[in-house]
């Protein structure tokens, strides 16, 4: 049974970018799945807390409907899971696997502009 899934930000309005990664993935299960048990998510990215906001996920449904596009109730919030993040982060910690960085935004950036030139993809 496939399972996939749309998992947009609440931070703006949807562009063709998501509306084609969207439509994929429900056609994946609609067109891939004969039986009628595959399962289409829709998983809202809401912890940006900062500039999420209401009504673009008001829109992002909206937009959805308007594409024909439907998917399993409820829909998924990232936010009504930050107890088992925090859960998964501790167990990780106590098995010594997470380590700090101190770096800042500028340092990163750095890095970043200074790897632009390296090889990306197969040789």
């Amino acid at each position: 049974m496939p399972v996939t899934r749309f998992a947009p930000s609440p931070t703006g309005l949807l562009h063709l970018g998501h509306a084609w990664s969207d439509w994929q993935a429900w056609r994946r299960v609609r067109d891939g799945d004969r039986d009628g048990g595959g399962r289409f998510l829709l998983r809202i990215e809401d912890i940006d807390t900062g500039r999420c906001r209401p009504e673009f996920e008001a829109a992002i449904y909206e937009d959805l409907a308007w594409l024909g596009l439907d998917w399993e109730r409820p829909v998924l919030r990232q936010s009504e899971h930050f107890g088992r993040y925090r859960a998964a982060l501790a167990a990780i910690r106590e098995q010594g696997l997470a380590y700090p960085c101190f770096c800042t935004r500028a340092d990163i950036r750095r890095e970043i502009e200074a790897a632009g030139g390296a090889p990306h993809g197969p040789p």
